[in-house]
């Protein structure tokens, strides 16, 4: 890092028992090593107020230097959408389950917090989307997502019509359950379950995969990160769609309006620790390999 840290971010589900036990052994070694460690107000910070500032989040994103989260990759989707916003470099710890962003395990988590300390991680600049809903009647906030954008269907039932565009140039009529717009990043998420390709997070590239298509030639396509995306929703009798960053419902998106997805000026600074390497990380999450490995032996 280019700078001393003196204070630190703290983010997570403390309820969690998991949360707790692994935010419980971190708190003495920030101590110990001089930091202050702030933590939202929101948070259930209560068992370990003797060693944490509770704060508002204007305070946290003006204070801190660095953002450490504990939890799962939900968790650093929400710690990511928080400190992107000021450029607050981010250490994830793994008490998930899959642990594609979280990638730092409990055992792993004093040396990994040394390493960020002296600048010793490997530093990986993520892009962010940005997504707002343009509407002749109404001004619904722009949201910030690293994984990906998603229209679907709000309740079960009728399929979704909808027309997509890029840069302003006609791409396709779809019907079916929605879409997905995934980022490099979010292309081993939600993307990767409706099939479409696991993209390296170094690609400038989005993924747009469909979702339950009601033809077969409504396939994936790759374009570039630069572009810009619209989406409008069509009229039909028994629908209502939906608009999800990152897994979070933002807002309904209503016939007429339409969804612009273009990058955002936000990006995340994941902080990994030293020797990280995405495939070998690709492996061990997706299992790939071992019949590779059983048939050497």
């Amino acid at each position: 890092m280019d700078q001393t840290v003196t204070t630190c971010a703290l983010l997570g589900r403390f309820e969690d028992s998991g949360v707790a036990e692994a935010a419980a052994a971190l708190l003495p070694a920030l101590a110990q090593r001089g930091l202050v460690t702030l933590v939202q107000n929101s948070a259930d910070w209560q068992r370990f107020a003797d060693q944490v500032q509770a704060v508002d989040d204007a305070q946290l994103l003006e204070r801190a230097q660095l953002g450490i989260v504990i939890g799962g990759d939900g968790s650093l989707l929400y710690a990511a959408r928080l400190v992107a916003q000021a450029g607050i470099p981010l250490l994830g710890i793994n008490r998930g389950r899959l642990g594609f962003l979280t990638d730092v395990m409990p055992q792993d988590m004093l040396d990994s917090l040394d390493a960020a300390l002296q600048g010793r991680c490997s530093v990986d600049k993520r892009p962010l989307l940005d997504a707002r809903i343009l509407s002749p009647n109404r001004q619904p906030p722009r949201q910030l997502a690293l994984n990906d954008v998603v229209l679907s269907k709000w309740d079960t039932g009728r399929i979704l019509d909808f027309e997509t565009s890029i840069d302003g140039s006609f791409l396709n009529s779809h019907g079916g359950d929605g879409l997905v717009v995934a980022s490099a990043t979010g292309s081993t998420a939600y993307a990767l379950s409706c099939g479409g390709p696991i993209v390296a997070p170094d690609l400038d590239v989005l993924v747009m995969v469909p979702i339950c298509p009601h033809t077969l030639s409504d396939r994936p396509i790759v374009v570039s990160r630069h572009s810009r995306i619209a989406v409008t929703l069509h009229e039909r009798a028994g629908t209502r769609a939906q608009v999800t960053c990152d897994g979070v419902i933002c807002d309904e998106l209503l016939p007429g309006e339409q969804l612009l997805i273009t990058p955002a000026i936000e990006q995340l600074t994941l902080l990994h620790p030293p020797g990280y390497d995405y495939f070998r990380l690709l492996r061990a999450k997706l299992h790939w390999g071992r019949a590779g490995l059983d048939h050497q032996r």
